[in-house]
């Protein structure tokens, strides 16, 4: 039985390794966070942003080992939750300026000129969408 437990836990750890090298490659090999510094114009905070990473890894990581329940008010959630869409936001829009996907999706179908029209619809799109998920699939 204790060779089962150290198995396992060798495995976790292997696995834990595994998905932070990969996380960290992708943030490295991309450049998303340079690229995120440089678009808020905050590259003098180069050490709160690599604190936050590491913080948030390792609270990700508990999270979805203990699957916590917070039970706080809705008046410390929303600015959490918004805080939390913000940073997916930078995100998302860090990766697709790295990979300019917008630009390149725009020449392929020819609505180089429509570029500010696309981007508005993928924000509405995706309030829409986070909205539906909350009110509809969180609410019961």
């Amino acid at each position: 039985m204790t060779v089962k437990i150290v198995f396992v836990m060798f495995l976790g750890l292997a696995a834990g390794f595994a998905v932070g090298s990969g996380f960290v490659a992708f943030l490295a090999v991309l450049g998303i966070i340079p690229r995120l510094m440089q678009l808020s114009k905050t590259m003098k905070m180069v050490i709160a942003y690599e604190w936050a990473v590491i913080l948030g890894t390792i609270a990700g990581g508990m999270g979805s080992l203990w699957n916590p329940s917070l039970m706080l008010p809705p008046w410390i959630m929303i600015p959490i939750g918004a805080a939390c869409g913000i940073f997916v936001g930078m995100m998302a829009a860090a990766l697709t300026e790295v990979l300019n996907v917008f630009p390149i999706l725009t020449k392929r179908i020819g609505i180089d000129e429509k570029i500010v029209i696309l981007m508005t619809a993928f924000v509405l799109g995706k309030i829409a969408g986070s909205l539906f998920q909350w009110l509809y699939f969180d609410s019961g």
